[in-house]
């Protein structure tokens, strides 16, 4: 499958993880995709992700419609919801508690699993690993929290987990800044009235290009927390790009308003 923007999911509810851990990660026994029995070496394919999840209470994960129900002999009691393109299967189920067409929110409990969850999705109909959407999922819950910030607030902090920069030892400076300058940065930009220095900007093309002909975007499934996609190789790029916008905003700090962090010393002070 091609990811592509489109197939951020959009919730008016906010968005859920399918079940609550109890003591611990949940382990995963089964992944999706091709199979090798370890006695007899048979290869099969598995069209889902199997969770040891006994008798778990099962929520929507977003705002959505029942648009399955039934019983098979391979897998029990199952239950479909779809969600916009997107269609999520809980299979292997001791009961289910929202019915046929019912309208679901995020958060909200549907079922109840059996002995283990079997889990299956689809976009517009072609099947796709479940784990990359609950990737997703978990990244659109976490986008919704950032933008509520600690105060309800938006959150400016400007500073991804996972990414190395070298203003790592100043984060917590730098993000008591952005809640002061940033919205007078966007607004300086937007008016003309701060101008992205050249280099930056050239810069900036560079990394971009060079992106896009590494195939770095739409690598993974993308979500609000990660619109472009961007995978694990894409991280040292990721990087550089932050301590580039970083940089600009440490400029535009010492240009606009002589702010500058605590830890500069004079001769960085005076550089143009």
């Amino acid at each position: 499958m091609e990811y592509s923007q489109e197939m951020i999911l959009r919730s008016p509810s906010g968005y859920c993880m399918p079940f609550e851990e109890r003591d611990g990660e949940v382990e995963m026994t089964k992944g999706y995709g091709k199979q090798t029995d370890p006695e007899t070496g048979k290869e099969s394919f598995h069209h889902g992700v199997d969770f040891r999840a006994p008798h778990y209470l099962l929520s929507a994960v977003a705002s959505g419609t029942v648009s399955g129900i039934g019983n098979d002999a391979a897998h029990g009691a199952y239950q479909v919801i779809r969600y916009g393109d997107y269609e999520v299967t809980y299979r292997h189920l001791s009961n289910i508690l929202a019915g046929y067409g019912e309208t679901v929110t995020a958060g909200q409990t549907v079922a109840v699993s059996g002995d283990l969850l079997h889990m299956e999705t689809r976009y517009k109909g072609e099947e796709f690993d479940p784990i990359e959407f609950l990737t997703m999922i978990y990244g659109n819950i976490r986008s919704v929290e950032r933008r509520k910030g600690p105060n309800g607030g938006t959150d400016f902090t400007g500073l991804e987990e996972g990414f190395r920069t070298r203003y790592d030892a100043d984060a917590d400076e730098i993000e008591e800044l952005m809640l002061r300058f940033f919205p007078a940065y966007l607004k300086d930009l937007g008016s003309g009235a701060y101008r992205l220095p050249k280099r930056t900007e050239q810069s900036l093309r560079n990394m971009l290009m060079m992106a896009s002909a590494r195939n770095y975007f739409f690598e993974a499934i993308p979500s609000m927390e990660n619109p472009m996609g961007l995978g694990r190789r894409s991280v040292p790029l990721a990087a550089r790009v932050q301590n580039l916008l970083l940089e600009d905003f440490l400029g535009y700090l010492a240009v606009m308003h002589r702010t500058y962090l605590s830890t500069w010393d004079d001769g960085v002070k005076k550089k143009p």
